[in-house]
């Protein structure tokens, strides 16, 4: 099972032209689910739903309680912020977390949960968007907290483990993070290749402003939990994706994570392949 986290950059920059790129680099990976952060949406168009339609999959969306931070920021309240689910499968179930946050901070972050329908096993499949600010560690160690709670509301009744995808704007090496393992959920980039870039907010993405010598990070991310019976969910490979322009314009100023998961099929089955 292919499952891509992208942060697509809500309306910011050349967005039009962004989009296309977005659909390119997602139709080629052909994903299973994907969980998205920073989507747009107006009065006549969505842009999960776009891509959903572009690519054949269905969709579930959250938009945020919370938008108008966002909005000022563009000069444009008409337009709508959330995170949203593709997926090969119908969605089954469905529910959001509202993140707790200072009010000071509140602009509308969400979890959103989407079981999914695939023939052997519903799918616990969540994405989130935890609070950006530099200085609030201890704001996403509480958000962290509460996806915790989220997630075990909603794991249960399948053997498949729990995915947790999402930009949790930190380090891996930071506390927030760190408290993900205690869930119990393992971050699937432990899978990469050492040589493999790894930052997916990345300088060299023109989009990216940062000081000179700042490095790359990696703040997005794919955690899954423990496998299943006979290794269902375990990690077969994880890389980044859309780390790059397409046909010259960069889709987002993340790059995507991209993990390949067991899902009971034999390992030389291509992601996308139908019938499991």
């Amino acid at each position: 099972m292919r499952v891509v986290t992208w942060n697509l950059w809500w309306r910011f920059g050349p967005w039009a032209e962004r989009r296309k790129a977005i659909l390119a680099v997602l139709r080629d990976l052909d994903p299973d689910v994907v969980g998205l952060q920073e989507v747009w949406s107006t009065a006549d168009e969505n842009l999960a739903g776009w891509l959903a339609g572009e690519l054949g999959l269905h969709w579930a969306w959250a938009p945020s309680p919370a938008p108008e931070p966002w909005q000022r920021r563009i000069g444009d309240v008409t337009v709508g912020i959330g995170t949203a689910v593709l997926s090969r499968w119908p969605v089954v179930e469905r529910a959001v977390l509202r993140l707790p946050v200072p009010g000071d901070l509140d602009d509308g972050r969400l979890a959103l949960y989407a079981g999914l329908g695939a023939p052997a096993h519903r799918v616990p499949f969540f994405t989130t968007h935890l609070t950006s600010a530099s200085h609030a560690s201890a704001v996403r160690r509480g958000q962290v907290a509460a996806l915790a709670g989220f997630v075990a509301r909603h794991r249960s009744g399948t053997g498949f483990p729990p995915v947790v995808t999402g930009d949790f704007n930190a380090r891996p090496d930071t506390e927030e993070v760190r408290l993900l393992r205690t869930v119990p959920l393992l971050d699937a980039w432990d899978h990469a290749d050492p040589a493999a870039p790894r930052g997916t907010w990345d300088t060299a993405n023109p989009y990216v402003s940062r000081a000179d010598g700042e490095p790359s990070i990696r703040i997005d991310y794919v955690h899954v939990g423990p496998p299943g019976p006979g290794g269902l969910g375990a990690v077969r490979a994880v890389r980044r994706a859309g780390a790059g322009p397409v046909a010259g314009v960069w889709p987002s100023d993340h790059a995507a994570v991209v993990a390949d998961l067991d899902d009971g099929r034999p390992a030389t089955a291509a992601p996308g392949t139908p019938g499991w």
